[in-house]
């Protein structure tokens, strides 16, 4: 799989990161259709690797195109091993090296990412420590193809489409991937909210930094929505969309989260409608021009790339209408998480609700801006709001943080 989070590699990259000099394709691709004896190659080679390494394979698995069934792929089986650091190359290279593993790729700036090709089985060894991010990113794209054959066939089409081309790496083929594997794990993470759709929903019930923070601020920008049809995207439990209906908004509630959805339908039912959607395809139950203020509370972050989400907005939006969203607050997420380079586009990990991992991009202010402006809106008012004064004593400690320190950032644009 390609890098995530990253630019796409340059032909110095490629050299760099190779042990050796880095293999030319000049050429198309060839896919090879499913073999049932992917699997049987795989546990093979992890045979051998287990009885080279002994309990220093931490983890073992198959991994890529060829560990799911019925798709396409280079007969190339990528392996996952998980060593306990991978940048101490003493540990493990020496011992597979010995066996006719050799080392092909060297990224220590890069989740510690080391490659080896096989002795006699044609593989990608791809070695990482336990901290990496890689971990949960194969198995969520693995497993969200093998369960979702829209999702396989999107991808095998995308890939035929690209193997068709010439590349002079196939680095560079692998780059040419990513937007549409990126899609892919975008969903499979907002599934993941499925198995804590109930706690999630008690949590944005009570939290100070949704009941008197957020939902106030994102209501107020959004103004008078009396006979308005409003569009709520990320609606999770339907908090944010009973709101606003209580306003005489006509409201409709989106998420990706099927579990979320249900659960808003269950609470707020009977004042708006909530629908399955993922905003970075098309709307398609949404017709031009159709309705006049989107809000989007909270989950843009969770977007790598804006511009399918942002046009779709654009489409459906009435000339004038309101897009009203809210985001971390760039500077918090920068000095929370301790970067170096605020002007990164980063992905982060975090839990929320406690002991539920979620992950989310952070971005400079300026991205933001270009992003919203690329797509034909205008930012009538960015807003750093106060929480309200009801919970100076409720909740002393949120109250006090909360008018000290970033936390949200909050946008009001036009549509062009």
């Amino acid at each position: 799989m390609p890098k995530p989070d990253r630019d796409d590699y340059t032909e110095d990259d490629i050299n760099t990161i190779w042990v050796d000099q880095a293999p030319v394709l000049n050429s198309t691709v060839i896919l090879a259709e499913y073999d049932p004896e992917w699997p049987e190659l795989f546990e093979r080679e992890a045979r051998r690797i287990r009885g080279i390494l002994g309990e220093r394979a931490l983890v073992l698995e198959h991994v890529g195109s060829t560990s799911v069934p019925g798709l396409c792929a280079k007969p190339i089986i990528d392996i996952m091993l998980i060593v306990a650091d991978s940048n101490d190359e003493s540990a493990y290279v020496p011992q597979l090296e010995a066996e006719g593993y050799k080392l092909v790729i060297r990224e220590p700036e890069w989740e510690k990412h080391r490659s080896f090709k096989g002795p006699d089985t044609n593989i990608n060894l791809h070695v990482y420590s336990p901290d990496n991010g890689q971990i949960e990113r194969y198995r969520l794209f693995r497993d969200r193809l093998i369960a979702h054959e829209d999702e396989l066939k999107l991808y095998e089409a995308k890939k035929r489409e690209l193997a068709a081309r010439t590349w002079k790496y196939i680095q560079h083929y692998a780059d040419a991937k990513t937007e549409v594997i990126d899609e892919i794990i975008e969903r499979a993470r907002a599934a993941q909210y499925d198995g804590f759709a109930r706690l999630y929903a008690a949590h944005a019930e009570t939290s100070s930094t949704n009941v008197h923070y957020d939902r106030p601020a994102i209501v107020e920008l959004a103004g008078d929505v009396a006979g308005k049809r409003i569009l709520d995207v990320g609606c999770a439990a339907g908090h944010l969309s009973a709101l606003l209906a209580a306003k005489g908004a006509d409201v409709l509630g989106v998420d990706a989260s099927a579990g979320m959805v249900a659960v808003a339908r269950e609470k707020f039912g009977d004042v708006a409608k909530f629908e399955t959607a993922d905003v970075t395809r098309p709307l398609t139950f949404l017709e031009d021009d159709s309705i006049d203020v989107i809000t989007a509370s909270l989950v843009l972050h969770y977007l790598k790339e804006w511009a399918p989400a942002l046009a779709e907005f654009k489409r459906v939006l009435k000339p004038g209408g309101l897009l009203v969203f809210s985001v971390h607050h760039p500077a918090e997420d920068w000095r929370w998480f301790e970067k170096r380079n605020y002007f990164e586009l980063e992905l982060l990990e975090d839990e929320f609700p406690q002991g539920r991992k979620v992950r989310f991009y952070r971005r400079p202010l300026s991205w933001t801006f270009g992003a919203v402006r690329d797509a034909g809106f205008t930012v009538d008012r960015l807003v750093e709001p106060m929480p309200e004064e009801s919970i100076a004593e409720s909740d002393p400690r949120w109250y006090a943080n909360l008018r000290t320190k970033p936390r949200f950032l909050y946008f009001r644009t036009v549509s062009g």
